[in-house]
């Protein structure tokens, strides 16, 4: 073993032998062997992947103060994680989602495809003709190996995190082809928000509703439909965007559901499947939170993701062939525990001066805001929501004169609770590894190892896949002696044509299907277990979709 990660493993070792110290539990060795896993030659029949967006290890420590108790993931910390991108020492969830999901390291914006722009020490350079090409995914190779796919976020569906274990684009804000794609990836369960970009901000003119209608899911809207429904296909959209913050759920949308309600319902369908399954996982808002500098998003939210980790862990153990990571993509805001406050009393501040203040908040940031007033005549309601009562006069001034109301909130409630921040973007340092199950990654690893890692433990290789899943359609049809083009008389649902004699090939982006024409026949048309990927430079298709063209 490296040096730095018996160094890293040691300070761990320690870390939880002070949580042990100060009353919180930790699973015992002899716990732990009696839970250990069957190890079938490093092979897992299911894996879950569980993103906490935008968390820190400060994060969790709040959290486990405010919570009084140990964390789900306490039990199953088992290294670090290196999270920069191809370009710079600190990621954006596109390329962070992209290496966990593909095994690659790539630029800010992209999703699922490789970088153009590669300046970062250790990372390998990337040909200017693969600038952009789409690779494989761990759900995609799920989907070859015959397993049941899922993914679940509490923001749109189409956001960056889950693009990267769905769909390939080079740009994460093109949510019409992240849409499409993940619609024809057939998905088995996809649990989150975004219906919005399913129908009513389409810029293509397509109704992805209607075509969920025609593959027989079950697309459910509301938290009690989601658990009734006894679908081995479900298309869960709780909101139009995002969903509400966990803390203020229950009082501004109880209609919709849990992120560890959302885990649990997908285990439940997915291991229907005899083959395994593969599910995403992704807790948003904490890193929205972060954001916004907003302790009580971050907090809470991070404590629904630990509810779902303890979903995942409770089907886990009972399995005994399922492994389950669970990582940060990334740090964001640089919150500590401390700040100018307690500059010369830091060694004399008890856990209760952090988090008592907090404690008093009843809603994030987002769910007292919208409680004001359009006049912001009860702002010190609003407030008190957020647990900022008995307002200094310097306070509420503070707040009356406020441009930006929430930024203000955030910034008086962290100075109560000695809480500081160094910015309201991402930050670059390392962050905890968390796994349990057959397989399961330990010690100090690059965040593309995971996506090796989960890859290998299904038996596929991700560089194998994406050679049989996105070929050169162009290369591929002109060896065969066609003519190409790419069909753009719409712009927004470009098709690649390849014509050779009488016959006529057609393949639509982000959809799994191909059109064969031939003068005289009615037209054939085949769906794949893969998707068509134009990054407006190339079309890339699969090997199934060549040879049955042709």
């Amino acid at each position: 073993m490296p040096t730095i990660q018996k160094k890293w493993l040691s300070a761990a070792l320690v870390g939880t032998l002070a949580l042990s110290s100060i009353g919180f539990a930790t699973m015992s060795d002899a716990n732990a062997k009696e839970k250990a896993p069957n190890n079938k030659n490093g092979e897992a029949k299911n894996v879950i992947m569980l993103v906490m967006d935008g968390s820190s290890s400060t994060v969790s420590t709040l959290a486990r103060w405010y919570k009084g108790d140990s964390l789900a993931l306490d039990n199953i910390v088992t290294g670090g994680v290196r999270t920069y991108s191809a370009e710079s020492a600190i990621t954006d969830s596109g390329p962070a989602g992209t290496a966990l999901g593909t095994g690659n390291k790539s630029n800010s914006g992209y999703v699922g495809v490789l970088p153009s722009v590669v300046t970062t020490p250790g990372v390998e350079p990337v040909a200017e003709e693969d600038h952009f090409k789409p690779v494989a995914n761990v759900l995609e190779g799920a989907k070859q190996t015959g397993r049941a796919t899922g993914i679940i976020s509490t923001s749109e569906i189409q956001h960056a995190t889950p693009a990267g274990f769905s769909a390939h684009a080079p740009s994460r804000s093109n949510y019409n082809d992240i849409g499409e794609q993940q619609v024809f990836q057939n998905i088995d369960v996809v649990l989150g928000g975004g219906s919005d970009s399913l129908h009513k901000t389409r810029k293509d003119g397509e109704n992805l509703l209607t075509v969920l209608e025609e593959k027989d899911y079950d697309y459910v809207t509301t938290r009690d439909e989601l658990l009734k429904s006894d679908s081995d296909k479900l298309w869960g959209s709780f909101a139009p965007s995002a969903l509400a913050y966990e803390f203020d759920r229950k009082e501004t949308k109880p209609e919709q559901p849990s992120l560890a309600e959302m885990t649990e319902k997908a285990i439940d369908t997915l291991s229907e499947d005899k083959d395994g399954f593969f599910l995403a996982v992704e807790g948003s808002k904490i890193d929205w939170a972060a954001h916004a500098n907003d302790p009580i998003g971050m907090i809470s939210d991070f404590l629904a993701f630990d509810d779902a980790v303890a979903e995942a862990l409770e089907f886990a153990e009972k399995d005994g062939e399922t492994l389950v990571i669970a990582v940060t993509d990334h740090g964001n805001s640089g919150i500590s525990i401390g700040n100018k406050n307690t500059d010369s009393n830091y060694d004399e501040t008890p856990v209760s001066a952090y988090i008592d203040p907090l404690k008093k908040a009843t809603m994030t940031v987002e769910g007292a805001l919208s409680l004001l007033n359009e006049d912001k005549s009860n702002i010190k309601e609003v407030a008190a929501a957020y647990g900022l009562k008995d307002l200094t006069a310097e306070e509420l001034d503070a707040l009356k004169n406020s441009k930006k109301l929430g930024s203000t909130l955030s910034q008086l409630l962290a100075n109560r609770a000695n809480i500081g921040f160094t910015t309201g973007g991402h930050t670059g340092e390392d962050v905890f590894l968390y796994s349990y199950g057959p397989a399961k990654p330990t010690g100090l690893v690059e965040n593309t190892d995971l996506a090796h890692t989960m890859a290998k433990a299904m038996g596929f290789d991700l560089g194998e896949l994406t050679d049989d899943i996105f070929v050169d359609a162009e290369a591929a049809f002109k060896e065969a002696g066609y003519t190409t083009t790419i069909d753009k008389t719409d712009e927004n649902n470009p098709v690649f044509v390849a014509t050779k004699n009488k016959r006529v090939v057609k393949i639509p982006e982000n959809k799994n299907i191909v059109t064969v024409e031939v003068a005289g026949n009615n037209p054939n048309t085949r769906e794949f277990n893969s998707v068509a990927v134009y990054n407006d430079k190339k079309f890339f298709v699969s090997e199934e979709m060549v040879k049955f063209a042709k």
